[in-house]
């Protein structure tokens, strides 16, 4: 990473840390929800076991959505999202810093948070591994989709709602490949496939999305 991006990195991890509740509140939303989950499903182990893989992926899915109208909007209210865009800065670095940075503050604490919440749910170790895995590839590729909806609809009126319309979509090819993996695991079929395609995912998500979040910054700029 270079000077810039690292300097860049480091000033959209400061104003995360200004605002713990934007932080704090997927976790919080990824936590209680899980724990309502069982009182309408009811109490029986197996049939929790049974769905935790996509209980806990449909939570993380939503959670990491709740914050995505706030990515582009200060700095776009400030001024300093011009200034970022100014040359010699590269709107294509913006684009990645931003993904990353929301990946950091927001999925990272889900991914740490989806074992405690699998224990709840009663699955095997190597199944909640398994979870974790499909969670560590699948997550950044739902913070790649949300930065380019937010870059999408800034400024725009009812933007929170829009981002959800855009990202809920796109990311339904992450969805299933995460829960099928534990699911293909725990009926004795191999996952490599479900993980190659979460990995190419990220992959092609990481090739195109900052170069169309980019685009997507310029326009509404303009």
């Amino acid at each position: 990473m270079s000077g810039g991006a690292r300097l860049l990195l480091q000033r959209e991890l400061r104003l995360a840390a200004r605002r713990p509740l934007d932080a704090g509140l997927p976790v919080a939303f990824l936590l209680l929800a899980a724990c309502l989950f069982p009182l309408g499903l009811g109490p029986e182990p197996e049939q929790l076991r049974r769905m935790a893989p996509g209980v806990l992926w449909v939570l993380a899915l939503l959670a990491s959505l709740l914050s995505l109208h706030s990515l582009y909007a200060a700095d776009a209210q400030d001024g300093s999202l011009d200034q970022l865009l100014l040359p010699p800065h590269s709107a294509w670095r913006l684009a990645a810093v931003k993904a990353l940075a929301h990946w950091l503050s927001h999925g990272l604490p889900l991914l740490l948070a989806t074992p405690l919440l699998g224990l709840m749910y009663g699955m095997h170790s190597d199944s909640l591994g398994l979870l974790m895995l499909s969670l560590l590839l699948g997550t950044p590729t739902l913070s790649l989709l949300g930065n380019l909806a937010a870059a999408l609809t800034l400024g725009l009126r009812n933007g929170a709602l829009l981002n959800l319309l855009i990202v809920l979509p796109l990311a339904v090819p992450v969805l299933i490949f995460g829960s099928g993996a534990v699911g293909a695991l725990e009926a004795g079929l191999p996952v490599d496939g479900h993980l190659s395609l979460l990995a190419a995912l990220l992959i092609g998500a990481l090739l195109a999305l900052p170069a169309a979040t980019a685009a997507a910054l310029r326009i509404a700029l303009i």
